[in-house]
């Protein structure tokens, strides 16, 4: 497969894969990195690519696969970061703290209104774009903001209030 023939079969996909990538690792930067290792494995089995019936599958497996790989490396550098920290750092008191802090958070969330419920879980659980939300909502990324806004700051107010 001669270059032009291989961005003509791949090119398209870039922001599909970018977006998967980025669902999967919650960053931006290292979605582009997946994406950038992607283009470079298609490149060097270009010459099989002729045969394969669904780049766009086989792209957006690779990018599965290699966003999983992150997110496992990503795992097992957090975990040798923990086992180098204090254990004062990783003590019962501060984990049973965090622990509270998130069931709270989490129950307050759920006293929101549905919308507003499902817009903060998509964006800061899932780690969703306003844009993927808004496709997802059936509602214009505007309104997803606003949304957004509202929820974080009921919250923040809900939290205050609980804390007091």
């Amino acid at each position: 497969m001669e270059q032009e023939q291989f961005k003509k079969a791949t090119l398209h996909l870039r922001g599909r894969l970018l977006s998967y990538s980025e669902y999967w690792l919650g960053n931006k930067a290292d979605a582009e990195d997946v994406v950038q290792e992607v283009y470079f494995r298609l490149w060097f089995m270009r010459d099989e690519l002729e045969a394969v019936e669904n780049v766009e599958a086989l792209a957006m497996t690779i990018t599965k696969n290699l966003s999983l790989n992150q997110l496992k490396k990503r795992d097992r550098e957090n975990r040798e970061l923990n086992d180098r920290l204090p254990s004062e750092a990783l003590s019962p008191v501060l984990l049973l703290e965090q622990k509270d802090e998130t069931a709270l958070l989490m129950r307050l969330i759920a006293g929101l209104p549905a919308l507003q419920q499902s817009v903060i879980r998509m964006k800061h659980i899932e780690g969703l774009e306003t844009e993927e939300i808004a496709d997802l909502t059936g509602s214009s990324p505007e309104a997803v903001r606003m949304n957004l806004s509202r929820a974080r700051k009921r919250l923040k107010d809900l939290y205050l209030i609980e804390n007091k």
